[in-house]
């Protein structure tokens, strides 16, 4: 008793509480807390366990591949046996590769395009369907905007080949009604259009269930209250709506940029015969063609390493402008 009334005066003097001086029985609490919560999260951290280990096994893992980045590497040699080279494999940054500047050149070109007019359509989509009175035709559209995100890229390349190519369903159209055809599918010039058309039509219905879930969130008294002081739909869009979904918004932007220099490979290798490799050539394509069908293993992982690179920054850099104007961005501060 006399014991454990000194070992309180202890605790309690302002000198304890400032050093923080842990007795032997707060070491006994804290472990019997932290058997408690591994009690009581035993089920979860099994769970999660699976997905951790296969996340661990394919992502984390396979980085270390990057090393063949600084080798001639050879597959029969293997990474232990291929020659070192240094930065040999990033000459393509310093001299000026036509090649590579090609396909640098039309990956930031479709990067500015997907980031400026495909990234914000899921939203305009979701603020038009909030707006629809009706929630069966509501749901009905949801369907229809979703199904296209389902198809493969094999599909949707096919489609718009049999609905816009030469002997496609609007140039037969055309033709039986004496007028000229028009040339769409294989001409180089239309060739990001057509990849920007393709990604709208197959995606942006997908884009659109987590901002109509981040709507659905937003409390109905703001708009009644609103409404009652006179606040058209306009207004109440303008002053509700989108400063609501303005966190939403930055946050998808910021991923977004971390995989801005991969514009679709599946997509464009499908399609890239017609138009030529000056047409269609992007970073992704130049990797497959130099790495695995070119045999330059070296060369392909330093421009896949690169663009890891420049994206991780885009992300970082992105996210501390969103600090800057006071939003909380991929991590806070």
């Amino acid at each position: 008793m006399a014991l454990d009334q000194s070992s309180k005066r202890l605790r309690d003097t302002p000198r304890a509480r400032a050093m923080g001086a842990v007795l032997p029985a707060d070491r006994g609490g804290d472990h019997r807390r932290r058997t408690n919560r591994w009690t009581r999260d035993r089920l979860l951290v099994l769970l999660g366990l699976p997905g951790a280990v296969a996340l661990l096994m394919f992502q984390y893992v396979p980085l270390l591949g990057n090393v063949i980045a600084f080798q001639d590497y050879q597959p029969y040699l293997g990474v232990g046996e291929s020659e070192w080279t240094g930065l040999e494999n990033f000459s393509f940054l310093w001299e000026a590769d036509p090649e590579f500047l090609t396909a640098l050149y039309n990956t930031l070109v479709l990067t500015l395009i997907q980031t400026v007019l495909v990234f914000p359509i899921p939203l305009v989509l979701a603020l038009l369907l909030s707006s629809l009175a009706g929630e069966r035709l509501k749901r009905v559209l949801q369907s229809v905007l979703y199904l296209p995100h389902f198809l493969s890229w094999v599909i949707v390349v096919s489609l718009f080949q049999q609905m816009l190519g030469n002997a496609g369903m609007l140039n037969t159209f055309l033709v039986q009604n004496g007028l000229p055809i028009v040339e769409i599918i294989g001409v180089p010039e239309l060739f990001k259009a057509l990849l920007t058309s393709q990604v709208i039509w197959k995606d942006a219905g997908w884009g659109t269930i987590i901002f109509l879930a981040a709507i659905s969130r937003i409390d109905q008294e703001q708009y009644e209250a609103a409404a009652v002081d006179g606040a058209n739909s306009w207004k109440r869009l303008w002053h509700i709506t989108l400063p609501a979904l303005k966190g939403l918004f930055i946050l998808l932007l910021i991923l977004r940029l971390g995989q801005s220099l991969s514009v679709g490979f599946e997509q464009i290798i499908l399609q890239q015969g017609p138009v030529g490799i000056p047409a269609s050539e992007v970073l992704d394509t130049y990797v497959y063609n130099n790495g695995i069908l070119g045999g330059d293993w070296g060369l392909s992982a330093a421009v896949g390493l690169v663009k890891g690179i420049v994206g991780v920054l885009l992300v970082i850099g992105a996210n501390k402008l969103a600090h800057v104007f006071g939003e909380r961005g991929v991590y806070e501060k």
